[in-house]
């Protein structure tokens, strides 16, 4: 995969792929599949500077987040496709 590296407090996620199937078992088709709200973080920028203070990323590489249903831009990059979003649209960090 091509090497990207965002700027300011930008982060790279990679979407988990949507879920195939409910609970009960019921395959879900391509146009009702929700979109994913959980990824990995692949790139993360150095931070940003507020009122001549450097605020440093919360986020690192290989972190799992959780992030707002419509955040992020979408970009493919070598095929895959992946999201850059500010850190603030990140909600959390899952620990698994």
């Amino acid at each position: 995969m091509a090497s990207i590296k965002p700027l300011g407090d930008r982060v790279v996620v990679k979407p988990e792929p949507a879920e195939e199937k409910t609970a009960s078992g019921l395959f879900i088709p391509d146009t009702a599949k929700e979109k994913p709200q959980r990824g990995n973080v692949l790139a993360v920028g150095p931070g940003k500077v507020e009122n001549g203070n450097k605020i440093d990323m919360t986020v690192s590489n290989g972190d799992t987040v959780l992030y707002g249903k419509y955040s992020g831009t979408e970009i493919t990059m070598d095929g895959e496709d992946v999201l850059i979003m500010r850190e603030s649209d990140i909600l959390g960090i899952v620990n698994d």
